[in-house]
């Protein structure tokens, strides 16, 4: 039996076609397997479980649907949905993992994250995301009116969108020796993350970083069986 990662499916009312090809995933690719892990940016924007759209609630069934089947359900946070929460966790039969995560594949270890923390070459971005993932700042978030949530998540996309259109590419790419530093720390050989939206296997010596990628005009996933890893963009 296979496990599978996705990331970066930035689900959400405004893009219907991605909640189809989610839920065809759901239905066909995520049917035989033993587990499925969520890395991050699977919604566009996570405003908290108290605020669901027709989406979110989609999302949650599907979810429930498989691990109902006995199939395991992981979840890490990304930069778009990091106040996901245990109400919609629990509600999908769904684990939340912090990261970085280490998992045993077939006796090797991996290790998950998102990629966001790695992109430090970005430094807008990593002082924005320290203030986001503040404890503090999310609570009183949460304890707001859920029409002023909404209307910070839009101000939010538009900066973020002129953000990534005034910065050079290689900046927006995780950084070589952040990686380098996970390897290291963790002492893995396999590193496995999304974020970037440029899926890849990428080879170095006797180290393996495979980037997953997004859902805007494809459908893509990694499986990992006995014959190793597969990165499918279809």
């Amino acid at each position: 039996m296979s496990t599978l990662f996705i990331s970066d499916l930035h689900l959400c009312d405004q893009q219907p076609h991605i909640t189809r090809s989610f839920l065809s995933f759901c239905e066909h690719k995520a049917r035989d397997i033993r587990a499925l892990f969520i890395l991050g940016d699977f919604f566009e924007y996570w405003l908290g479980d108290d605020a669901l759209d027709r989406t979110a609630n989609m999302a949650q069934q599907a979810l429930s649907n498989i691990n109902q089947r006995g199939i395991d359900l992981y979840f890490m946070a990304g930069n778009r949905d990091f106040l996901l929460g245990k109400q919609f966790a629990t509600a999908c039969g769904m684990q939340i993992i912090e990261e970085p995560h280490k998992i045993e594949l077939n006796g090797e270890t991996a290790l998950l994250v998102h990629g966001d923390a790695q992109c430090t070459d970005d430094e807008p971005y990593q002082h924005v995301r320290t203030m986001l993932r503040n404890p503090e700042w999310q609570r009183q978030f949460l304890q707001m009116p859920i029409a002023q949530r909404i209307e910070f998540a839009q101000q939010a996309r538009m900066q973020s969108k002129q953000h990534t259109q005034n910065s050079h590419a290689e900046i927006m790419d995780v950084n070589p020796q952040a990686i380098d530093n996970l390897f290291s720390q963790y002492q893995v050989k396999t590193i496995i993350h999304g974020h970037t939206h440029r899926p890849a296997i990428h080879c170095e010596d006797d180290k393996k970083r495979i980037v997953l990628g997004d859902w805007h005009y494809q459908t893509s996933y990694l499986s990992h069986d006995a014959s190793g890893f597969h990165l499918i963009c279809q």
